[in-house]
């Protein structure tokens, strides 16, 4: 495989490989995991080049930020990668802090007997930050996410949470990043939007967008990216795979886009896909992610793994070559936008 290329998030000196490890099916998504197992994991992806790791307080309750920096030192590899995780929760006891209703309903297995709230206030942001901090065993974290603030999490609250940031979360923000506590600041969301509204108030590096640029999800292109290059914000990608539909692929039975049922116009958009991937002898997860990682404004794809074995596959992913002539098909059957980057030499690294 070709070995992973490092990439600097906006102007910072934080600089990622193009293949990151997030920790959601890690932290007990629809499947519990052993710390053993985890820490595997977190091997398999080092010794493939691997060296960005993100990970959040709300994954698993507190889980994910523990196991990642116990494996981190029990591998002592911590030097030698980069750190991601989030604010705007505060983990409260379970017994004493009723439970949020989410868009997503996320139901981890196995959670510490932790529940989230949300504050996105100065206090609230410099809590979550020593928090993360205590619970990942590290005296510096390289790049902290504001997670999930914006319309598509919060809905009505949306412009409440948005205003606790501007009226003093990003005061927070400025403060780590300027005292060297953090590298690089930037958002962790399910929109593009919410990211370009937060970068034209305040001076963000990058961004991890769950699921808005994807094989399927094209809407970036109509102007938000150009946007977020002329600011110099670098994006993160992760939800590649719309949440399974483009890993699985049409054929299987438990399928979900966006963690929702497929909708038919996506399963059928699937399967052209689909045909056009046999024919140049391709996988489909591969030419979803080489698609996304292709965009310049791209740093680093993301993506999950509960195996060792998923892992390789996907940096494989990553990696793997791909025809030009597989492209210039999808673009001819209107597949992907003529204006969507794709890897110039065949190869998007």
């Amino acid at each position: 495989m070709i070995p992973l290329e490092r990439r600097t998030l906006g102007r910072t000196k934080v600089s990622v490989t193009s293949a990151g490890l997030g920790t959601v099916p890690l932290s007990g998504f629809n499947v519990g995991v052993p710390y053993s197992e985890f820490e595997a994991v977190v091997k398999a992806a080092f010794d493939l080049g691997v060296r960005y790791f993100d990970c959040a307080p709300m994954y698993g309750l507190g889980k994910a930020e523990h196991f990642l920096g116990r494996a981190l030192r029990d591998l002592r590899i911590r030097d030698q990668v980069v750190v991601s995780t989030k604010c705007g929760r505060v983990l409260k006891p379970a017994s004493r802090t009723p439970k949020l209703d989410t868009v997503y309903g996320i139901e981890w297995v196995d959670p510490y007997p932790f529940r989230d709230t949300y504050d996105y206030t100065y206090d609230g942001v410099m809590r979550s930050f020593e928090d993360s901090q205590q619970r990942l065993g590290l005296d510096y974290i390289d790049v902290l996410l504001v997670h999930d603030v914006g319309r598509a999490w919060h809905g009505d609250q949306a412009e409440y949470y948005w205003n606790q940031l501007r009226e003093s979360g990003y005061r927070a923000l400025d403060v780590l990043k300027s005292s060297g506590a953090i590298g690089a600041v930037g958002l962790g969301v399910n929109e593009t939007e919410s990211v370009v509204g937060v970068a034209r108030e305040f001076p963000i590096d990058c961004a991890l967008i769950a699921g808005r640029y994807t094989l399927l999800n094209h809407a970036p292109l109509d102007g938000h990216f150009d946007e977020l290059q002329s600011r110099n914000v670098s994006v993160i990608a992760g939800g590649i795979y719309n949440s399974g539909i483009l890993a699985a692929g049409s054929k299987a039975v438990a399928s979900t886009y966006d963690y929702q049922q497929v909708p038919s116009a996506i399963l059928e958009r699937v399967r052209s896909v689909e045909k056009v991937c046999e024919r140049h002898g391709v996988d489909l997860p591969t030419v979803a992610t080489q698609f996304v990682q292709a965009h310049p404004a791209v740093a680093t794809v993301v993506q999950g793994a509960k195996s060792t074995c998923e892992v390789t596959q996907n940096v494989h992913a990553v990696s793997a070559r791909i025809p030009a002539a597989l492209w210039q098909d999808l673009r001819n059957f209107n597949l992907i936008p003529s204006n969507a980057p794709v890897p110039e030499d065949g190869r998007s690294s």
